[in-house]
């Protein structure tokens, strides 16, 4: 049974090679587009990730990124609107 990516749609052909990616099904174009947006995120938020509280925020950035939560500014423009995913 393959796998089919969160972000794009398109079944997995090969697993990516970071641990890390096990949390979310994802092509290796996406996971490595998020490892760039995540090291963006982190730097523009200047979080410290010894902290908790900025482990939490770099999380929901991610689930963001892969279609699991809304960002607070699409929730206030479609309230009722589900992710893709939930269809």
């Amino acid at each position: 049974m393959t796998k089919t990516c969160l972000k794009c749609g398109k079944a997995v052909e090969e697993p990516v090679d970071d641990p890390a990616a096990e949390k979310y099904p994802s092509c290796s174009a996406c996971w490595k587009e998020w490892t760039t947006y995540a090291v963006m995120v982190m730097n523009e938020m200047r979080l410290d990730m010894s902290l908790l509280e900025h482990r939490k925020a770099l999380r929901k950035y991610e689930r963001m990124f892969f279609g699991l939560e809304k960002s607070e500014g699409e929730l206030r423009k479609n309230p009722e609107k589900k992710p893709d995913h939930m269809h």
